[in-house]
């Protein structure tokens, strides 16, 4: 057995490639937790070849791993599981989550001394086998039934409308129970932890800082090449909501004013459908696909945008945009949560003719956007560390044993 304390680390998916916000935040606070008080053992799903493709990445965030099969059922299988989930008691992608293979493995796991189990996000906790036997802590990166009311306060029919309220209900239930599930609910930002205490009743809810690892980008000044970018999965809705909304009612007044302005998405799996939309008769504009480096997509460009209209938690691709120098203009749902300045770090904009207004005054002024962007840079710098969220987070897991613990020698 090894001597350090194990901490269990359970996720819901394969964490490389870190392509989405979520994996991105997991593995670094993985990669700060290696080396500490902790012996990592991460579990999730994965295969042999998968471990071997991405056994170096792997190997920087956990000191061992052990994974239940991927499961890949068929478009149809995924179609019939949704449709079941209409009438289900919880919402869909949390039967999407649900694996007998992992529950088998964790609930393995947990028979041996294990100091603390940590659940990654709340669809996590339909892993959980029953009762957990150790101190455990839920690592929340949003407020997941806050998404779900966003998409029903945007839905443009009925039927949408009915399906998003059919499962913000289910979430809102599902949630509060998995959270009051675990000793210790680690959250994001100080809002969402209020948001827990107050609506889910959770007793024990601390912050993590949202970090970047600032050595990773450089700063590139803006270099007036006219260009916007956004960054982000392009198979998750809520991006694909505020792209659709950008284009349709913000890119046309851009482009009025600034006509060589070009537009580019960086981002896996953009819907083919979006895609063609947007691109028929819109040249300016460009879908990366998935990349292995976002840095020479973003470096010098005029505008960072982040037109969120749903979503929760805190963007770390705000963080990392300002890292890099690029001026970022963000509805309020996009920089939620962050400890930034409208004016000093960013540009808020949340109507179209704001968010419009802001882009064109980044494209034609760059000397505005480098001022900000050398400001945000530096705050983000002095502040919002990656170190510092592990360091936060190892010390929360510490005295989540600790406290568990002592409360077991007392009884």
């Amino acid at each position: 057995m090894t001597a350090t304390p194990i901490l269990l680390f359970v996720s819901t998916r394969f964490l490389f490639p870190a392509d989405s916000g979520g994996k991105i935040r997991t593995t670094q606070i993985l990669r700060g937790l290696k080396n500490g008080r902790f012996h990592i053992r991460l579990l999730m799903p994965g295969s042999t070849d998968l471990m071997k493709s991405y056994a170096k990445d792997v190997d920087q965030i956990c000191d061992d791993v052990v994974f239940w099969p991927s499961e890949t059922g068929s478009r149809w299988s995924e179609i019939l599981k949704k449709g079941i989930g209409i009438t289900a008691s919880i919402p869909i992608p949390v039967i999407a989550d649900r694996s007998e293979a992992a529950i088998g493995v964790i609930r393995s796991e947990l028979e041996r001394e294990i100091a603390v189990v940590v659940f990654d996000f709340p669809h996590s906790a339909v892993l959980a086998p029953g009762e957990i036997n150790c101190p455990s802590v839920m690592f929340t990166h949003n407020i997941e039934a806050e998404i779900f009311k966003r998409h029903l306060e945007v839905a443009n029919t009925p039927v949408h409308r009915w399906l998003w309220q059919n499962q913000y209900r289910k979430m809102l239930q599902f949630e509060k129970e998995a959270l009051n599930a675990f000793d210790t609910v680690i959250a994001v930002s100080e809002r969402d932890c209020e948001f827990f205490r107050s609506h889910y009743d959770v007793e024990t809810c601390e912050t993590i800082p949202t970090g970047v690892d600032i050595s990773y980008f450089d700063l590139v000044s803006p270099c007036g090449n006219r260009e916007v970018v956004f960054c982000g999965s392009m198979d998750w809705l809520a991006n694909i909501d505020g792209i659709e909304w950008f284009f349709d009612n913000v890119w046309s007044e851009v482009v009025r004013r600034v006509p060589d302005a070009r537009m580019k998405v960086v981002g896996r799996a953009p819907p083919d459908s979006l895609v063609s939309r947007i691109t028929t008769g819109s040249p300016e504009w460009t879908f990366t696909g998935f990349v292995d480096d976002v840095r020479p997509h973003v470096n010098g460009a005029d505008a960072f945008v982040i037109p969120l209209r749903v979503g929760g938690g805190t963007r770390i691709k705000a963080f990392e945009a300002m890292a890099m120098g690029a001026p970022v203009v963000s509805t309020a749902v996009g920089i939620e949560g962050l400890d930034v300045e409208d004016g000093q770090h960013y540009l808020r904009a949340d109507s179209a003719d704001e968010f419009a207004v802001a882009v064109v005054s980044l494209l034609t002024d760059h000397h505005i956007g480098a001022e900000m962007s050398a400001r945000a840079r530096m705050h983000v710098k002095s502040k919002f560390s990656h170190r510092r969220a592990a360091t936060e987070f190892e010390r929360i897991c510490s005295a989540t044993a600790d406290s568990v613990e002592a409360a077991a020698l007392r009884n």
